[in-house]
Formats: C-alpha cells, sequence, structure tokens
C-alpha cells in the first residue's frame, strides 16, 4: 500500500516537472522570435534610413546610437567631404561670395545674367543650393581690435617717454623734438579712433544682433552610380573625393563669369556648417571654435604636470628677482657717479690750481725756466690769498653765527621776563 502511494506521488511530481518544462520553452521561444523580429526591424531602419517611421519602433522607450545617426543623417566628416548612409554616399559644399546686384549698371547685370544662364546650362549633374543665416559673432573681432589698441597704446605711452628724456636732456634741436611731437600727435588720434570703433561695435553687437548669410552649393556622389561594384570604404572614398572635387572646380570656374567666388569648405567649416545647422540657438552664444578650445572633441583632460607648474612660477620669481636686483644695482650706480660728480665740483678750485702748477712745470723749457719759477710763485701767492679768505668767510660765517645765537637767546629770557 505504502509503494502505490510513492508511485502516484512521484509520477504527480514528473507530470508536473514536464508542464513547468514545456512553459519554459514557450516562453524561450516566444522571446527568441521577438529578438529576431527587432533584429530585422533594425536592419531595415539601417537600410532606409530617410523613413521616421522604420527608425525605432513606437514601442521603444530610449535612444540609441543608430536612432541619432539616422536622425542626423550623417555619420562622418573626412577628406573635405560629409560622409552618409555607411560610406556609400559623400557629400562636398561650395561656399560663395555673393555679388551686390542692385548696385551694378544695366550693363553690369546684363553680364552677371548671361554669366549664370551659362552656368545653369552647363549643369551635368544635380546640385542643390542652401542657404544658411548666421548671427554674427563680435566677440573674436573685438578681442583683435583691442589687442591692436594696446599694443598702439603701449607705442604711443613708449613715444612720451622718450620725449620726456628728450627734453630734459637738453642736447636735442627743436625740429627732432618737433618730429617726435608729430608722431605723438598721430598715435593718439589713432588710439582714440580705436577706442571709438571698440566702443560703437560693442555697443552695436550688445542692442541687437547683426546678421549675415551665407550660400552654399551641395554636390553628391553615391556609390550607386558605379553600378554593382566590390570596392572597400577607402576605395570608395578615394574615388568620391576625385569626382567631387573636378566637379566642384568645375562649378567654381563657371561662377567665376557671373562675378560669383567660390572655395571648397574643409572638414572643419563641414563641421561648423552641420553644427550651426543643428544647434541654432546654441551656435549664437557658444560657437563650434569655443566648443573645440573648451575640450569637448577630447575623451578625456589633465591637469599640466605640477613640477612643470612649479618649475614656471620659479623662472618667473627668478626673472622678477633678477630685474629688481639690476634695477637697484642701476641706481647704486647712478648714485655713486652722482657723488662723484658732487665731489669734484666742490675740488674744482683746487684741482684747477693743481693743474695750473703741474702745466707750468712741465712747459719750464718752452717758457722759459726764469718765467715759469715766478708764475709758480705767483701761482702760490693767489692760492695763499684765497685760502686766507675762505678761512675769514668761515670765521665771518661763525661769528655770524653766533650773534644771531645770542640775539635769540636774549630774546627768548626777555619772554620769558
Amino acid at each position: 500500500m505504502e509503494n502505490n502511494a510513492i508511485t502516484s506521488l512521484l509520477s504527480i511530481l514528473l507530470v508536473v516537472m514536464l508542464i513547468i518544462l514545456g512553459i519554459l520553452v514557450t516562453v524561450y521561444i516566444v522571446l527568441r522570435s521577438k529578438a529576431k523580429k527587432r533584429e530585422r526591424e533594425l536592419e531595415v531602419a539601417d537600410e532606409k534610413p530617410t523613413k521616421m517611421e522604420e527608425k525605432t519602433p513606437e514601442k521603444e522607450s530610449g535612444y540609441n546610437k543608430q536612432s541619432i545617426f539616422n536622425f542626423m543623417e550623417f555619420e562622418d566628416i573626412k577628406d573635405n567631404m560629409i560622409v552618409q548612409k555607411k560610406g556609400r554616399r559623400y557629400v562636398m559644399v561650395v561656399e560663395c561670395q555673393g555679388v551686390n546686384y542692385d548696385l551694378m549698371s544695366g550693363m553690369e547685370k546684363v553680364g552677371v545674367e548671361e554669366g549664370f544662364q551659362q552656368f545653369l546650362n552647363t549643369l551635368r549633374h544635380p546640385i542643390q543650393i542652401y542657404i544658411q543665416t548666421r548671427t554674427v559673432n563680435l566677440e573674436s573681432s573685438i578681442e583683435t581690435y583691442k589687442a591692436k589698441v594696446k599694443e598702439i597704446e603701449d607705442n604711443y605711452n613708449n613715444k612720451e617717454y622718450d620725449l620726456k628724456k628728450m627734453r630734459e636732456a637738453g642736447y636735442y634741436s627743436e625740429e627732432q623734438i618737433q618730429n617726435v611731437e608729430i608722431e605723438i600727435a598721430k598715435l593718439k588720434n589713432l588710439l582714440d579712433y580705436g577706442k571709438d570703433i571698440i566702443r560703437n561695435t560693442e555697443k552695436m553687437s550688445k542692442n541687437k544682433n547683426v546678421l549675415n548669410k551665407k550660400y552654399y552649393i551641395v554636390i553628391s556622389y553615391s556609390a550607386d552610380e558605379l553600378g554593382n561594384n566590390n570596392y572597400d570604404k577607402e576605395e570608395l572614398s578615394g574615388m568620391a573625393f576625385s569626382e567631387l572635387y573636378t566637379k566642384s572646380q568645375s562649378l567654381i570656374r563657371t561662377l567665376s563669369a557671373c562675378s560669383v567666388s567660390g572655395r571648397i569648405l574643409n572638414s572643419l567649416e563641414l563641421a561648423e556648417l552641420l553644427y550651426v545647422a543643428y544647434n541654432r540657438d546654441e551656435a549664437e552664444t557658444y560657437d563650434l571654435e569655443r566648443e573645440i578650445r573648451a575640450g569637448v572633441m577630447e575623451m578625456y583632460s589633465t591637469s599640466p604636470d605640477v613640477f612643470d607648474k612649479k618649475l614656471k612660477i620659479l623662472d618667473k620669481q627668478i626673472e622678477n628677482e633678477a630685474i629688481d636686483l639690476a634695477n637697484r644695482n642701476i641706481e647704486k650706480a647712478k648714485s655713486n657717479l652722482e657723488r662723484m660728480v658732487e665731489k669734484k665740483e666742490n675740488e674744482k678750485e683746487e684741482l684747477v690750481k693743481q693743474m695750473a702748477k703741474i702745466i707750468l712745470e712741465e712747459n719750464q723749457d718752452y717758457i722759459g725756466e726764469d718765467v715759469a719759477q715766478e708764475a709758480i710763485k705767483e701761482l702760490e701767492k693767489f692760492v695763499k690769498k684765497e685760502e686766507e679768505k675762505a678761512t675769514e668767510q668761515k670765521e665771518e660765517k661763525k661769528t655770524t653765527k653766533r650773534k644771531t645765537t645770542r640775539t635769540r637767546t636774549t630774546k627768548a629770557k626777555k619772554e620769558e621776563n
């Protein structure tokens, strides 16, 4: 009896396990079919990126790399070309500088129209004309102007300092000083003019937006034009560049007939073109050049090495201390020279007398010994009289000083009484 109960229990457990296994197999098959369906949908989205309904399923709750690339409709920029459709389509852009048609004469307008008609007649491939309106960022221009005005201001200050030194020296002619004054006046006018331009430009850029229209001609090349081929991406890229460059140069030459100049945009300019197209609001305040300088293209950023920073600081300190030491030595040398000049001025009379005596002694053979000796005696008498006179003056000064001191003392006593 017990054996029958155990057998029936085992049978029930076996049936339950088989049912669970069947359920798991069914769930696996369903999930696998959904995964395959998802892969097929992604493959279809890759083959047809221009159809918005096939990019991502409606039930998808996030964004992936493929959906963003489908939206942007390009995947790379290289060799002055925009790469699309996984290297199957390439685009090159020519920027055109227009002419002011309204200011032309009648004959000039006719010439432009004939040139444009010739341009249209020579087209053998499809093109697209793209116009982009940009807000002109005057910040970089203002910074350039400020740097140039700073150079003019430094030159002006140096010239004023030179003029001051020339006037203090006293040995420059009036014509030389006048030439420097004229040059300073010119620099002053140029400096005021530059500051006025910067002030007005900053005021204009703050009060209103300065708009600029840019004109582009877009030329495309598709690998489908080669038919069935087994070229790899590098070969396709080389052939596309050669074909697009030839077409672009031919287009630029025909445009020159109607006074329109053109040039092929490089890779950085193509990136800026796309950046402005996809970021119109941000591009007005934060352009691509500032983005690149900020390191947006870098995978990571590092700070300068601490020893390099310390070496730079030490070099700067050494330079500053060396300049201070040189200035102190210059001042010391100047003060020594001033003291020597002052000493020589004070001893000038004595030196003159000694030099006169030496000259007489050295020239006895020419003027005669008797005359020389007599002249030396007269010189000694003159020196003696001068010394006595100087002594008398010192005594008089001392006597005058004593009298003045006594007079002040007497007055002070009287006032006390």
